[in-house]
């Protein structure tokens, strides 16, 4: 028999591919923490986790763990560098949820663009003569630039196309056929100086974590937009609202934030510049049961001897 212990509860759908296993029996934590995964991972084969932070204590308490199963395709809130140590693959969803966070990216950047967070205040209170002095934008013809050409940039890409913009690409990882056809900056500083929009859509690593600060933002033509549905330590918030409230940036649309929950008294909840969601993008009933799925069936995989190592993150460590 196999245990597996999932940490946050996923949908019914993904859930019902334990139940029909007989050999796997299962234990779900809604509200963990760390002394309680300590408890109860010793025995366990196989874990998976959505957004709460696992520690290093929970992994070297486990005895048995064979993979560590995220839901979702970032992975910031997993130690890897503690997994490595401990040989234990890490799975992520791979394209599962790239056409609901795409979906939601182009919805941010619509709703900056039509001011919509001044526009419904309007309508809301009635004050349909405070329209006069709304100015939206249109995207058509606008620079896209799309930093990070991976399932969900590509899936940004077609949609942006759609509404007439031009497409620029950041991405020094991206392999080349990828790229045919597209027009690809070497440098992030080279796609700013041309982008009329700017999306963000990478890992938050060492390497990515305020990658767009000040200086960056500087280089953006005056009115730009930015968007963030990845991760929320890539972009300097504080640097963000100094942009907006100097004029330089039109506005933001944000999904993801430094700090989640944002803070009760957070200068982003008052700009009517910026488009807030609260990290989800990813949550459509579609991209639910697609994810869960994947994450179920990535845990099965590992103890059934088959991992897909498209899926892992850490495949070093699979020898």
């Amino acid at each position: 028999m196999y245990k597996f212990l999932i940490v946050e509860p996923l949908h019914a759908a993904a859930m019902r591919l334990l139940d029909e296993r007989p050999d796997v029996t299962y234990e779900v934590i809604e509200n963990p923490n760390e002394r309680l995964l300590v408890g109860c991972i010793g025995d366990v084969d196989a874990m998976t986790i959505r957004v709460s932070p696992l520690s290093p204590a929970v992994l070297t308490a486990a005895k048995r763990l064979k993979i560590v199963s995220r839901h979702g395709v970032g992975y910031d809130n997993v130690p890897i560098d503690a997994c490595n140590r401990l040989g234990i693959p890490v799975t992520i969803v791979g394209a599962t949820n790239a056409v609901s966070v795409a979906e939601h990216t182009i919805y941010l950047m619509l709703a900056v663009a039509k001011q919509s967070v001044a526009s419904m205040a309007c309508a809301r209170s009635g004050s349909f003569a405070g329209r006069g002095k709304l100015r939206g934008m249109e995207l058509f013809g606008k620079t896209l630039l799309i930093a990070g050409y991976g399932r969900i940039g590509r899936q940004v890409s077609t949609r942006a196309k759609a509404l007439g913009m031009r497409i620029v690409v950041y991405d020094p990882y991206a392999p080349p056929d990828a790229l045919s056809g597209l027009r690809v900056v070497d440098s992030l500083a080279d796609g700013l100086r041309i982008a009329n929009v700017v999306t963000l859509h990478l890992p938050l690593t060492k390497t990515t974590r305020n990658m767009l600060g000040s200086d960056e933002l500087a280089l953006l033509p005056k009115g730009s937009i930015v968007v963030n549905a990845s991760r929320g330590g890539i972009l300097c918030e504080t640097a963000l609202l100094e942009a907006i409230e100097s004029g330089s940036v039109f506005g933001a649309g944000l999904d993801v934030f430094a700090q989640e929950p944002v803070p009760a008294g957070s200068p982003l909840l008052n700009s009517d510049r910026i488009v807030l969601s609260p990290h989800s993008a990813a949550l459509t009933e579609e991209s639910l049961v697609a994810m869960g799925k994947a994450t179920v069936q990535n845990a099965l995989d590992a103890v059934d001897g088959r991992l897909n190592v498209d899926n892992v993150v850490n495949p070093e460590i699979l020898g």
